[in-house]
């Protein structure tokens, strides 16, 4: 027997909507009840206008009075005009907005939604639709349905019936049919949906704990979240260990699960140095370090072609080019370039890097060679476009990405044309990226890598840079002398101090210009006020910059008063007054909002880190169009979630970039995450402004902690035993 009461209303208003869990407070209005109800509880994207059809059961809050308490919630069409009115232009339908719904429902009246459903062509009669529009809208109908279907199916399953818009798109009508039959399969295919998420469907479908299709949609699931932290592989015995953790169950599901997966080619089992160093990669991971080791080899014993001419007269020559002494290391590092095939260059800040690149260029142009020029960023390849006066790509633009089959067009089969290939900021290319691209590298080119390896590794899995430097097989060029114009600025003085493992200086000289400071704070409350006030006030009213599009706010954490995602909400609160904006999943998105892109979406052309400014919300075309660099980028509402505030970043989203002005909290409460490398990266972030707010004693816990957390790779060994072999 049902014990729930059973009510039936017309949602007045949202007030409240947690994107975690679903949790929704609406107002109801609902016949028979002077006053509006309170109903909360999980509900699934409700909209003003809406009619529902709750079960639950009345209970009395201390502080709100009154309240439904949902149990379960079914939405009803509306049966009068203006709550079709409302229902339609509440931005359910895309390509119907409040203007147009009203045009509708005034031609329409009652029979709006029937006519909709059953003879849509009629809405031609409405001033302002035509033949797209009502495309548009038949569509946007259909899919509506699709996906209530699958958030009321999600529903019964205690999921957050906010991934049914993205399940929807992914699988189209088949989605219910294939979430039965493997439920594990969300985790893989659709973005944002996780193993937990499944895990949950999974259970209420009555999936046993200790099954093997459980076992091993786990196991990837561990190596995918292990990969996140940089692993390119993992022990086997501490894997089944994380393993029987994570999901909750004995050992030999997992061993057995493990042959399976193993058999089926989605992981590859390696014994290292014999069967009590044995490693578990996924697969993609050890094609790539393998073929990595292997084309590197190869690229460096592929004989050099270039006609003989006198190395002394050519550096005579580029210094007259470029009206500069190449000091003694660029100088050494110029003839290395010219005599291998493969080279490190590696350096801090005001090192010369980027002159002895420009010379190297110089050279190989005038000896009529093909030179290409790349970086894993947009930002990263704009800057080494800036810097040498040639064009600079993206790797996944040199390589010729194909979004429409998720290829790279360049490869062994169609290399690139080059006889010389240079990769700026090498420290952030992952093992997968390196595999790519390296494969289309001809064995005839030069390759050069350039990065500072003191920096964080890469955000992907593995630390390639460094690997390659410490097989001692690839020759590297260690730049260290500063430059006497770097040596004015303290940013520079500073990050080779924290890299030297000694304690940041803030006094300067009278030829230094203040462009480094130290705001002493302890408490994470005033921490978090100095540098709203920082943003706001005090660094454009001094200094003259945009607190927008100049400053930077970095944070090691993103939990927290100062971690990103509370620094997130107050600045924009501080920073950005516009009214025009949406409420996405419990998220305010306003115009002129400060955006970064948080996963490679190869249609869009916008990658992980990409940063952009809000510029329009259209909520009839249901979108918001992002500023990127002067390209205008449009995200569906559903789409949303690839895009985050980035008032504040994290340090590791800002390997590869530089900004006017960095503002970068530094407190005794980041304690797990103060590392050298981290802080090192936070500052180099800076061009023209450091501001550190927080304590000496952080900054030096954080100089003085020179242990990066350990990656599990095995680059270093393939690449020594390739050239011992």
């Amino acid at each position: 027997m049902d014990m729930f009461i059973e009510i039936k209303g017309t949602v007045e208003r949202v007030t409240y909507y947690n994107a975690e869990n679903n949790y929704t407070i609406a107002k109801l209005k609902v016949s028979g009840r002077h006053d509006l109800v309170t109903a909360a509880g999980t509900l699934f994207s409700v909209s003003a206008g809406e009619v529902l059809k709750l079960k639950g059961y009345w209970e009395y809050h201390p502080k709100f009075g009154e309240q439904f308490k949902v149990m379960f919630c079914e939405s009803v069409v509306p049966a009068t005009v203006t709550g079709i009115e409302r229902y339609l232009g509440s931005g359910l339908v895309k390509g119907i907005g409040p203007a147009t719904a009203k045009r509708i429902v005034s031609k329409f009246g009652i029979d709006t939604l029937n006519i909709i459903e059953t003879d849509i062509r009629r809405l031609t009669e409405v001033a302002g639709i035509g033949d797209k529009r009502i495309e548009m809208i038949g569509k946007a109908w259909e899919d509506q349905k699709g996906i209530r279907e699958v958030m009321v199916f999600l529903q019964g399953y205690g999921v957050s019936p906010a991934y049914g818009v993205k399940i929807y798109k992914q699988y189209g009508k088949d989605a219910i049919k294939v979430i039965k039959e493997n439920p594990y399969r969300l985790a893989s295919d659709v973005f944002g949906i996780g193993f937990l998420t499944a895990d949950k469907i999974s259970e209420k479908m009555g999936i046993a704990k200790d099954s093997q299709m459980r076992a091993e949609a786990g196991i990837l699931y561990v190596l995918y979240q292990l990969s996140d932290n940089g692993h390119v592989y993992y022990p086997y015995e501490s894997l089944v260990d994380e393993c029987v953790k994570i999901l909750d169950t004995g050992k030999e599901p997992i061993i057995s699960a493990l042959g399976k997966i193993a058999t089926d080619k989605k992981i590859v089992i390696e014994d290292l140095n014999g069967e009590s160093d044995r490693a578990v990669y996924l697969a993609k991971f050890h094609v790539s370090e393998v073929s990595i080791a292997r084309r590197l080899t190869a690229l460096m014993q592929f004989p050099k072609k270039l006609k003989p001419f006198n190395i002394d007269k050519a550096i005579e020559w580029i210094q007259g080019q470029l009206k500069i002494r190449l000091a003694e290391g660029q100088e050494q590092a110029v003839k290395e370039a010219i005599k291998n095939k493969v080279m490190v260059v590696t350096g801090g800040p005001g090192t010369g890097k980027t002159t002895l690149i420009n010379s190297i260029i110089r050279i190989y142009n005038r000896l009529g060679q093909e030179v290409v020029l790349a970086a894993p960023t947009g930002r990263a390849a704009k800057r080494m476009s800036e810097a040498t006066g040639s064009e600079a790509k993206t790797i996944h633009r040199l390589l010729e990405f194909s979004p429409k089959d998720s290829k790279f067009k360049r490869d062994d089969q169609n290399p690139l044309e080059a006889d010389l290939v240079v990769i700026d900021e090498a420290s952030m290319v992952d093992t997968v990226l390196m595999h790519h691209f390296l494969k289309a590298v001809p064995k005839n080119a030069t390759l050069i890598l350039v990065g500072d390896v003191d920096q964080l590794p890469s955000v992907g899995a593995g630390n390639v840079l460094k690997d390659i430097i410490d097989s001692g097989c690839i020759p590297t060029v260690r730049l260290t002398e500063i430059f006497r114009q770097a040596k004015e600025s303290l940013i520079v003085v500073n990050a080779h101090k924290v890299n030297h493992g000694q304690m940041l200086t803030f006094e300067h000289s009278e030829d230094q210009p203040q462009d480094f400071y130290l705001f002493k704070i302890e408490e994470p409350e005033k921490v978090l006020e100095k540098i709203i006030e920082l943003c706001r006030e005090k660094i454009p009213g001094k200094f003259g910059y945009r607190p927008v599009e100049d400053i930077q706010v970095i944070t090691p954490m993103h939990k927290g008063i100062v971690g990103t995602t509370n620094l997130n909400a107050e600045l924009q609160k501080h920073l950005n007054s516009s009214k025009d904006e949406i409420v996405r999943g419990g998220k305010v998105l306003k115009v002129r909002d400060k955006v970064m892109q948080i996963r490679n979406d190869y249609d869009k052309d916008v990658f992980n880190g990409d940063i952009g400014l809000v510029k329009k919300i259209d909520r009839e075309e249901q979108k918001v169009v992002v500023d990127y660099d002067g390209r205008l980028v449009s995200y569906e509402y559903s789409e949303l979630d690839e895009i985050v505030l980035a008032y504040a970043i994290s340090v590791h989203k800002a390997q590869g970039s530089e900004y006017p002005v960095v503002v970068m909290p530094v407190l005794i409460q980041h304690y797990m995450l103060l590392q050298r490398n981290l802080l090192y990266t936070g500052i180099t972030r800076g061009k023209k402004l450091v501001v550190l707010v927080g304590t000496k004693k952080a900054i030096a816990i954080a100089i003085r902690n020179n242990k990066p957390q350990k990656r599990y790779t095995y680059l270093q060994n393939r690449l020594s035993m390739k050239q011992n072999a």
